[in-house]
């Protein structure tokens, strides 16, 4: 099911073994478009913040704003420390999955790395000194972004300026940002409407915009979204008939993750 990312803030994790947190913010690949980890502020840590992957989630509980996650509460407090308030770098990344024992998503052919989703790799805890045994390829800078950082960013249409970003639609299935709500009500008495990442043609973090592939009247026009209504696939196809572009799902459809990630 497609959810906003904002729902997810104030989402109370759960280890093995009792209650970690709270959801702070989300960090996507800003390639992929996968939410690659959520920050979680530690209750009895003092306001720690640390990272968690989608890898670990095994249950998602929306209706009780609840995730439960295959970890204990030493294995997280004992993970690598990493300044979530700074960019997460590769060498970060690499620490941290080797903590985990998980392999490096930039390594395979999927959205999940070697996997279709996230919870198709099943990956147990293993702790380790040394980074997984996965294929690297080249150490390049991360593609991380702050769901938090983006939102608020301006809207460039291939005709000028129109709005700005109002939140993240993201499919608890598969863990990937499908949607980005566009407030348009800065430029004209105007609506939200979402556009998908594949539209996006590039993003400038030195000026804070998204450009997109889109006219501001095709974006002006489009299907209005209304938050916490739920996005049916009736929805969705008229969205993207309306923009002319072909949906996801049929790229998709040979590739089904072996696990759901979306709970109850």
């Amino acid at each position: 099911m497609l959810r906003n990312t904002t729902q997810l803030s104030g989402f109370v994790v759960h280890a093995t073994d009792g209650e970690l947190g709270t959801v702070d913010q989300l960090y996507f690949d800003d390639e992929s478009w996968a939410i690659r980890y959520l920050t979680v502020e530690l209750g009895w840590l003092g306001g720690r913040r640390v990272l968690i992957s989608p890898i670990s989630v095994i249950r998602a509980d929306w209706q009780n704003a609840r995730l439960d996650v295959a970890l204990t509460k030493k294995q997280v407090e004992k993970s690598p420390n990493i300044d979530t308030d700074k960019p997460i770098s590769r060498q970060h990344e690499i620490a941290y999955s080797g903590y985990y024992g998980y392999p490096y998503y930039w390594g395979g052919a999927f959205l999940g790395g070697p996997a279709n989703y996230p919870g198709g790799i099943g990956m147990p805890y293993k702790p380790s000194a040394e980074p997984s045994r996965a294929r690297v390829g080249k150490e390049t800078d991360s593609h991380l972004r702050s769901t938090k950082a983006v939102t608020g960013y301006h809207i460039e249409a291939v005709d000028g300026e129109l709005g700005h970003v109002d939140g993240f639609i993201v499919d608890d299935e598969s863990w990937a940002i499908r949607y980005i709500e566009v407030a348009t009500k800065n430029w004209w008495p105007g609506k939200n409407v979402l556009v998908s990442p594949a539209w996006i043609e590039r993003m400038s973090w030195e000026d804070s915009k998204v450009y997109i592939g889109l006219s501001r009247e095709a974006i002006k026009s489009a299907p209005e979204f209304v938050d916490f209504t739920p996005i049916t696939r009736e929805y969705e196809s008229r969205l993207h008939a309306h923009y002319g572009r072909p949906p996801y799902w049929l790229h998709e459809a040979a590739h089904r993750p072996s696990l759901s990630l979306s709970g109850v």
